[in-house]
């Protein structure tokens, strides 16, 4: 990321340039504007007679040709600098990123149909999360990618939602966290009761007229009043303030703007959640890991082709180094084997014996004698059939 950094500073300098290259080409214009008007007005009001305005105009006009003159070479001059600073940002673009990255990139990742299948889809599911449902469409249609209905579905109703957020129109989220009350309770969410509260400050925002409406509402809090009760206390307490107004109260922080943002990022992820999907969309997840990934990735193999290491990186499904992407990107845990050092994987995958300990599949086969198996972590002899495959 700190190339992007690079190339953005480039780029601001470029703006800043532009915006005070207007600023002196307006400034100019209206000083020559200015002058040329003056030697007009002194001219016409100078009474003298056609003999002797001779002189005056060709002087006149001579300072005016001039100073036309000087400001046009300095504002060549600074456009001139504008280029140079053009020149800069294309300069940072190529010294930043290697546009070669065949290297670090298996040659035919995507040659088979079915993984340009999956691209596609994974996609048009991005520009779906994204709310561009016409995009989405186009590229369905050019792609020749077959959406189903039930998949596009669950998508419209949560851009629908999350644009009445925005809006800060309620009912729509309040409807459906209803629907969906029973499993929302199974995630522990508390969503529906931050919709509730939510509407009920904005409520409080319209003064004393809410008061009465106001009240009514504070019944949908009924539910929800063992496990929020100090929020539905101050809630309540907050309407002693009515006739002053919430925003000259201790109660203020109700009518913070921060409320709004905070819902629709919770409304997601509950609705993600639901849906079996992730909050983030995988192909931002998969480009950013690439972005802290192949600066790192081109380096390595920058460092290879120096010291003429040969066969350090022969697979290109496999990388030489590990690379940290940070917690961020951390989905699942990876179990490696304490006996053979190497992480488990699909078709060696962790077991777990009945003793409790947790071996790989190889590594038990390796242990097993004479039909038996002896733990190597405590002495209980078993039978390798016992062991259970485990999935982290």
């Amino acid at each position: 990321m700190e190339q992007c950094a690079c190339v953005e500073r480039e780029l601001d300098k470029v703006l800043y340039r532009f915006v005070m290259y207007g600023h002196l080409s307006e400034e100019s214009l209206d000083e020559l504007l200015r002058y040329v008007s003056e030697v007009r007005r002194h001219l016409a009001s100078s009474g003298l007679k056609d003999g002797d305005l001779t002189g005056i105009v060709y002087s006149s006009m001579s300072q005016c040709c001039k100073n036309i003159k000087e400001s046009l070479q300095r504002l060549a001059s600074s456009h001139k600098d504008i280029h140079g600073s053009v020149s800069k940002v294309g300069k940072a673009i190529d010294r930043n990123f290697d546009a070669e990255i065949s290297a670090v990139v298996a040659d035919n990742v995507w040659e088979l149909q079915e993984r340009q299948k999956y691209l596609s889809e994974t996609i048009v599911e991005h520009l779906y999360r994204q709310g561009m449902l016409n995009v989405a469409e186009d590229l369905c249609k050019e792609s020749g990618v077959a959406i189903d209905i039930g998949m596009k579905q669950p998508f419209l109703e949560l851009n629908r939602i999350l644009e009445a957020l925005k809006m800060r129109d309620l009912h729509p989220a309040l409807e459906w966290a209803v629907t969906n009350r029973q499993r929302l309770l199974d995630l522990n969410s508390t969503l529906e009761f931050r919709l509730h509260r939510l509407y009920f400050i904005s409520l409080l925002s319209g003064g004393m007229k809410n008061q009465a409406e106001a009240l009514q509402y504070a019944r949908h809090f009924q539910p929800f009043a063992t496990q929020h009760q100090r929020d539905i206390q101050i809630l309540m307490g907050s309407l002693v303030y009515l006739r002053i107004g919430i925003e000259n109260s201790p109660y203020r922080h109700l009518l913070e703007n921060g409320n709004w943002s905070d819902i629709c990022t919770i409304f997601t992820r509950d609705a993600c959640a639901l849906l079996g999907l992730s909050v983030e969309s995988p192909l931002s997840v998969s480009f950013s890991s690439g972005c802290m990934a192949l600066p790192v990735l081109m380096n390595i193999r920058q460092v290879i082709e120096q010291r003429q290491c040969t066969g350090v990186w022969s697979h290109k499904d496999e990388l030489p180094i590990e690379i940290d992407l940070g917690k961020k990107c951390w989905y699942h845990s990876v179990f490696s084997c304490p006996i053979l050092r190497q992480q488990t994987t699909e078709t060696n995958p962790p077991m777990k014996l009945i003793c409790g300990h947790v071996i790989s599949r190889d590594a038990l086969n390796k242990l097993i004698n004479t039909g038996k198996l002896k733990c190597p972590y405590c002495p209980m002899e078993q039978n390798p059939s016992d062991a259970k495959q485990i999935f982290f």
